[in-house]
């Protein structure tokens, strides 16, 4: 296994693709929550009838093969697709194939993981501090970001690190909409699945060991974050 961690060939194509996914749950992960927080908020609050529908909708991913939302998310951004005729009448070309469209397919199969934690904790805090932060003469959107993000903090923490670990692992919506192209598209899971496909076994392992340590220790951490959490809250 030493030798095999150490060869060159193994490196060349190992750093790469773990810099690249690195990068793509970073950017994933910062625009889940740029969208996610306010989208969170919006379903703990409102009384709006289109609630329960665009719940589901974000709740989707969750319950359909990642191939097959990986498949529309393709249909989408091609070349005769609404978002792909969008992209190439601004002359940027379509998004499928790019690291763009990783990002775009990433948000929509993890967007589940940022709402609902944030959703959760909106709907627990109830509306009696911002009818407090009203009264003092704050705007809604002061008491937002001064009473009802600092009191979700947990949420957001737990809803940023699943939501970094979920775009790490994902495999099906990335292999369908950005494929498998070298220092492109091509990511921790995809580079797995081609050593497996070449029967390169111990590679695979290599690789695949190493996530499931990173997912085990994600999965300690948050089990930490709610015992504290609940600790303080006693």
């Amino acid at each position: 296994m030493t030798d095999i961690l150490l060869s060159p060939d193994f490196l060349a194509s190992a750093w790469p693709a773990i810099a690249l996914t690195l990068q793509l749950a970073g950017v994933t992960t910062l625009l889940l929550l740029v969208m996610g927080a306010p989208l969170a908020w919006w379903l703990a609050r409102t009384p709006s009838r289109w609630r329960e529908p665009v719940g589901a909708l974000v709740t989707l991913p969750l319950v359909l093969p990642p191939s097959v939302l990986g498949f529309y998310m393709l249909v989408l951004m091609g070349p005769h697709g609404p978002l792909g005729q969008f992209t190439q009448w601004l002359g940027w070309g379509t998004l499928s194939f790019t690291f763009t469209g990783l990002v775009i397919g990433s948000i929509v199969y993890s967007l589940p993981f940022a709402v609902q934690p944030l959703q959760a904790a909106f709907a627990e805090m109830g509306p009696r501090p911002m009818e407090v932060a009203m009264t003092l003469g704050a705007r809604p959107l002061d008491a937002f970001f001064t009473v009802a993000l600092p009191q979700a903090r947990h949420a957001l923490l737990t809803a940023a690190v699943l939501s970094f670990a979920h775009t790490l692992g994902e495999f099906g919506v990335v292999l369908m909409v950005g494929g498998n192209i070298p220092g492109q598209t091509r990511v921790l899971s995809t580079l797995i699945y081609g050593h497996v496909e070449a029967m390169e076994y111990a590679q695979a392992h290599l690789l695949a060991g190493g996530m499931v340590v990173f997912a085990f220790a994600v999965l300690m951490g948050l089990a930490l974050i709610r015992q504290r959490s609940q600790r303080r809250a006693r």
